[in-house]
């Protein structure tokens, strides 16, 4: 299998693996979200991820903060619903 190489597809990419994170782990998000500390709840998952990731793309690609855009956006942007004192 080639690397991705191609920005656009190494997004889409990060933005799918962080979609699953979030989806098979609803729980520990909310709850991470409501006691601000989602990264520590979903360290092992994230780490998980972001080893995929780099295993898909280029080391240009691996290099960039593509795959933490995508935690920010998926992942924190949409529990925004989520009650919580950081917001």
């Amino acid at each position: 299998m080639s690397l991705i190489e191609n920005p656009d597809q190494a997004k889409r990419l990060a933005r799918a693996i962080v979609s699953d994170v979030a989806l098979y782990n609803r729980e520990k998000v909310e709850q991470g979200i409501k006691d601000d500390n989602i990264f520590e709840v979903l360290h092992d998952q994230l780490a998980e991820g972001r080893e995929h990731f780099v295993s898909r793309v280029s080391t240009e690609l691996a290099q960039s903060n593509i795959f933490d855009i995508a935690v920010v956006d998926v992942l924190i942007k949409r529990a925004g619903k989520i009650e919580s004192t950081i917001w």
